[in-house]
Formats: C-alpha cells, sequence, structure tokens
C-alpha cells in the first residue's frame, strides 16, 4: 500500500490537473426557471437540471468554505419537499472566498454542474454543484435550518446497491432508496446541514487534519474502539469522515477510541480523499479513550520470534530511527528474525541511481543497539534501479534484521536481484540455490512491484526458510464509496499473479522436505479473506496465523474508519499443527495520530 501520504499528495496532484475536466458531460436544455434546490438534486445521483441555468434558488447559508481548490459555500431550502430522496442543501462552487455569511438568505443564478472528485476516471461519485453564481444576499441573520440527525437508527445496515448492469454497474441512474443503503442515504442528505453526537474515532487525526467517526459504536468493534473491517460485504455503514471548517489549529487531534463528545454538525460533502465527510461548523469536544501502545511478549528460550515491520519508506534523512528502534526493542521484544519492508536506498527518494541501502539499515541497527537491543546482522538484495515501484527513487526493498546471538543466517552465494532461487534436494533436506535470493525476479508478475526476498536460517539446529514480501499495492482500486458497485478492485490481478508465484515455491519446498518449517510474510497489501490469502495459502502449503486471533483483533491497518489486514504471517503445516505457535499484531502505530509509520507489526513465536 503507498503511503497515506505520498497516497494524498499523488491525487492532489491528479486532482489539479484534471479539475478542468472533472464534471459528468450530459446535453440538457440551457436554461431552466425557478427551481427548489431539491427539484435540483432530484432523486437519483445526478440532477435533472445537470448542464442547465437556473435561476432564482433560494436557501439559508449553512457554511463557507474560504480555503482550499473548492471554494463556496452551502444553501439549504428551509421549505423542504416530503421526498426523503431529494437533497435539501447544495454546494455553491465560487472559486474564491465567497462574499456571504452563515445566516444569509440568498438566490443563486447559475449552471447545475455534476463535479467528479478525483476525476471521471477515479469512479467517484459526482458533487451536484452551482456553478458561475451570481448570488444576491436578500437578508442576514436568519436561523440555519435544523440539522439532520445521523445515527444508528438512521443508517442502514446495507452499504450500496447494486450498480445498473446496462451502464457498467454505475449506481448514478438509480433512484435513491435512504431507508435502505447508507450511500444513499448519504446522498440523500448531500449539501445539508447535518450533526452526529457523541461519535467514537475510529481512525486517528491524519496530517491534514481529518478524522472518521462511527454513529454506529457497536458495528464490528474492535476491543481497542476501533471498527473491523471483515468481509468486502461488510463495509461498516457508519463510518463518516469528519472535516473542520474552522482553523487547523482547533481540529482536534484524536486517536482511535477517542470521542467527538456532544455534537459535531455542519454541511454533508463529498470528495476523493474518503467520500462523504461532514465538514463541522461545530465539533464535539475531544474525550481521551486513553488507548496505549501495545507491547508484545518476549519469547521464551526455545521460541524463535519472527516479526514483519513496514516502516514506511525509511531512509537515512529519516527522523524516526529512534523511534522505530525503541518499537522493535520496547514494544516488539526485539525478535529474532524481523522482515522489514519500505527500506530505501542510501539516498532515498533522490533518483540518483542508487541501490545499496546499507547505510539505512546501518542507521537502524545503530539505534537498535542504542535503545538496549541486540546488534543485529543483516541481508538483502539490492533492486535494478527504477524497478520495484514505491516512491520514485526509493528502490524499496525488503531486509532480513536477524539476531546472530539467537539465530544464524545460511548464506549460500548465487541470489541478485535478476537471479531467480530455486529449491535443491541435499539428502532428503530441502535447501535453498541461493540465499538470500529472490523468487522468479524477471516474471512480469513483478513489474514494477517488489520480488519477495527467501532467506535459509537455523534456530537450535532446526532450518526455517522465510519469505519476505511486499505485494503490489491497492494503488488503482476503486473506493468503496465509487459510483460503481460492487468496485473494481483491478490491482488484484497482478497481486493474484504474485501470490501464485510465492505458493508455487512454498510447493517446490514442501515436495522436496514435507516437514520443512517454511514461513510467508510481509505486506501482503490484501486481506486475510482475500483471494490473494487463499492463493497463498493454496491446498494448506501455508495459512495465515492472523485468523488465529478473534475477529475484533484481527487488524494491521487503518484506513478511512476501517481497521483491516494488510500485513500478514503465514505458517506451514509444521509449524500450524504442532500448535506451539503465538501470534500478535502489536498495535503501535495504525490507531495513533503521532504514528510512525501506518502499519502496525506483527510477531509470530513459535518452537521449531
Amino acid at each position: 500500500m503507498p503511503s497515506k501520504k505520498s497516497a494524498r499528495v499523488a491525487a492532489l496532484t491528479v486532482a489539479a490537473v484534471c479539475s478542468a475536466a472533472s464534471t459528468v458531460a450530459l446535453s440538457s436544455p440551457a436554461h431552466a426557471d425557478t427551481v427548489a434546490i431539491h427539484d435540483i438534486q432530484g432523486t437519483t445521483r445526478i440532477s435533472p437540471y445537470a448542464g442547465q441555468t437556473v435561476g432564482g434558488v433560494a436557501g439559508i447559508v449553512t457554511g463557507v468554505r474560504t480555503y482550499g481548490s473548492s471554494r463556496g459555500f452551502w444553501i439549504q431550502d428551509p421549505n423542504p419537499d416530503a421526498d426523503p430522496a431529494t437533497s435539501e442543501g447544495v454546494f455553491v462552487f465560487t472559486g474564491s472566498v465567497p462574499k456571504v455569511a452563515v445566516g444569509d438568505s440568498v438566490t443563486v443564478n447559475g449552471t447545475v454542474s455534476e463535479y467528479v472528485p478525483g476525476g471521471a476516471t477515479s469512479g467517484n461519485q459526482t458533487v451536484t454543484e452551482i456553478t458561475k453564481p451570481t448570488v444576491t444576499v436578500v437578508s442576514s441573520g436568519n436561523a440555519v435550518p435544523a440539522a439532520t440527525v445521523i445515527d444508528a437508527k438512521s443508517v442502514p445496515a446495507a452499504y450500496a446497491p447494486a450498480g445498473d448492469s446496462a451502464a457498467n454497474n454505475s449506481v448514478n441512474g438509480l433512484t435513491l432508496e435512504p431507508g435502505k443503503y447508507a450511500l444513499d442515504l448519504y446522498e440523500s442528505l448531500e449539501g445539508m446541514n447535518v450533526q452526529v453526537a457523541d461519535a467514537r474515532v475510529v481512525t486517528a487525526t491524519d496530517p491534514y487534519s481529518e478524522l472518521w467517526v462511527t454513529v454506529k459504536p457497536r458495528e464490528n468493534a474492535s476491543r481497542r474502539g476501533g471498527t473491523v473491517y471483515g468481509s468486502y460485504t461488510a463495509q461498516n455503514t457508519g463510518r463518516l469522515q469528519i472535516q473542520s471548517l474552522g482553523a487547523t489549529a482547533d481540529f482536534p487531534v484524536a486517536n482511535v477510541g477517542d470521542t467527538l463528545a456532544g455534537t459535531t454538525a455542519g454541511p454533508l460533502d463529498y470528495n476523493q480523499f474518503g467520500g462523504y465527510t461532514l465538514v463541522a461548523n461545530a465539533l464535539g469536544t475531544l474525550k481521551s479513550g486513553g488507548l496505549e501502545r501495545e507491547t508484545t511478549q518476549k519469547q521464551k528460550k526455545g521460541e524463535l520470534a519472527v516479526a514483519t515491520y513496514n516502516v514506511e519508506n525509511l531512509d537515512p534523512s529519516d527522523a524516526t530511527f529512534e523511534e522505530h528502534a525503541a518499537a522493535i526493542v520496547n514494544n516488539l521484544k526485539s525478535p529474532d528474525i524481523v522482515s522489514l519492508e519500505e527500506i530505501q536506498d542510501n539516498t532515498g527518494a533522490k533518483d540518483d541511481g542508487t541501490t545499496a541501502a546499507d547505510v539505512t539499515v546501518t542507521k537502524l541497527i545503530d539505534a537498535i543497539v542504542a535503545a538496549g537491543g541486540p546488534a543485529y546482522d543483516w541481508r538483502s538484495i539490492d533492486p535494478t534501479n527504477d524497478t520495484d515501484g514505491g516512491e520514485p527513487g526509493g528502490n524499496i526493498r525488503q531486509v532480513f534484521l536477524f539476531n546472530p546471538q539467537r539465530v544464524s543466517f545460511t548464506d549460500r552465494a548465487g541470489g541478485d536481484a535478476t537471479t531467480a532461487v530455486a529449491v535443491e534436494n541435499v539428502r532428503g533436506k530441502a535447501r535453498l540455490t541461493a540465499s538470500p535470493g529472490r523468487i522468479d525476479p524477471t516474471n512480469t508478475a513483478w513489474n514494477a512491484s517488489r520480488k519477495p526476498l527467501v532467506g535459509e536460517f537455523v534456530f537450535r539446529g532446526r532450518t526455517v526458510f522465510v519469505i519476505a514480501n511486499h505485494l503490489n499495492s491497492k494503488g488503482g482500486d476503486q473506493a468503496l464509496h465509487a459510483q460503481y458497485q460492487p468496485v473494481v478492485r483491478s490491482s488484484e490481478v497482478q497481486r493474484h499473479q504474485q501470490a501464485t508465484l510465492v505458493n508455487a515455491f512454498v510447493k517446490d519446498l514442501l515436495k522436496v522436505q514435507r516437514n520443512a518449517d517454511v514461513i510467508a510474510l510481509g505486506d501482503m497489501n490484501d486481506f486475510e479473506f482475500s483471494d490473494t490469502a487463499k492463493i497463498l495459502e493454496g491446498d494448506g502449503e501455508l495459512w495465515s496465523a492472523i485468523k488465529s486471533l478473534p475477529k475484533s483483533e484481527r487488524y494491521t491497518y487503518d484506513y478511512q474508519g476501517n481497521q483491516q489486514v494488510l500485513d500478514q504471517i503465514l505458517v506451514s503445516p509444521s509449524i500450524r499443527r504442532s500448535c506451539d505457535f503465538a501470534y500478535d499484531s502489536v498495535h503501535i502505530n495504525s490507531e495513533f495520530h503521532d504514528q510512525i509509520s501506518d502499519h502496525d507489526p506483527q510477531v509470530l513465536r513459535f518452537e521449531p
């Protein structure tokens, strides 16, 4: 998964380029007489007046946005119709700081537009707007229409209708059913003044002054206060993003499990970074839930502790080395083997041809020693320049750290960026032809993506094969709130190809040595219930050990209000059947506003 920051920057760049072409093109009459807001909004996602010039649209200003590229204001008709499918609010796009205030009664002339946040190719829904407006202030100081309450009772259990198969599964033309589908309810309130009360935070405040709450506190709740994403058909309908129309400095700095006590109210917007968003005029008071970072148990003398940790584009210029080191030593209890993902080369994002990462890794190892941890040794394979995806110029790769006082690494020459490692039979025991090595690195399945790193370790006389992975990211997938339902997950195609190759390699190991201890771990960029995981598991060659945890504890990442599994440790039958292992998803990052990575590390302890 690309980091939230890099994904956001990329999306902003795309939005800037595509904004001029991000409206739905519809042919319609050139002019309409005076109409009400609910007539403009209509009973589907696309306005029946899209493309038309309208006049005399009356409403009370409920919110004013003076910042960003979408400056404008929201108005709401204080005299609603009787149809719950038609919104009574609409956004008026001015492009500059509006000359109105909350409580102004206005009339607006302009052109109705259907704007697609993120561009037409994003698959996102549209926002009905009035553009190129002429605004007349009739009076000021009027009462703002009462906010519509969004709560557990009002939000349906079903997330979205199936799209129209004749329209590429788009829901745009379907009549809204706000009593049946959550996305339809939110669309029927688009542009209106809404409120939530005593809402629990389910995704921490991010660098863009946003957080997510749930209006359904019991919906798939994790034991630490979040909302767990457990299947493609249980999208968690109570999730809602919160932004603010106030000063950034006043936005609450919240962790998962905190509460916005009291009322949070403002217009309901829709954007490319999360869909339906309450843009608050009034924010509830932050009440801490007291969430603390977790610590796993120390491995016993006869236990091998293996961990995976995505350190999010770590390079020598970062200021997080001491914090990562402290996490590895104190929270992970210095695992014997650590698979690190997203280790960048020695010059980071500078695209200067550098591929070596020894400076990056040594700096981390030194920080671990300074934090009281072991003097780890390490192994990796430098990628060919600019071939493994991730941040341009960064040359991210997986790295094995291992504690030489507890475990040894079996070095076998021959592994490099383009040479495929294989399995050979030596007196009935499996052995790698190269250690460390890479799995089929020139296969097209790995184009612009990380190649798995394989290593042969020995613990207390027992060989353990470890495969460090960082599979293809979810970049390019349609959002859960997209207009296409069910959404298209295009990134799966490559990820399934990659999972097939990893499973085939594990099969080769087990064909030679049925009882071989094999661990495939890393940032799989997919869920434990996904087809990717099923392909990795195959016919029992591997098993995702996070499934040993209760469902309420299965998450490694928190995205748009959904706590989900991206990082996994899969084990071969010899490890699973021993029933002598412990698994821990160590929550130190994903739930916190001051995270040093967007992933939580995972630890497996077992006796080989």
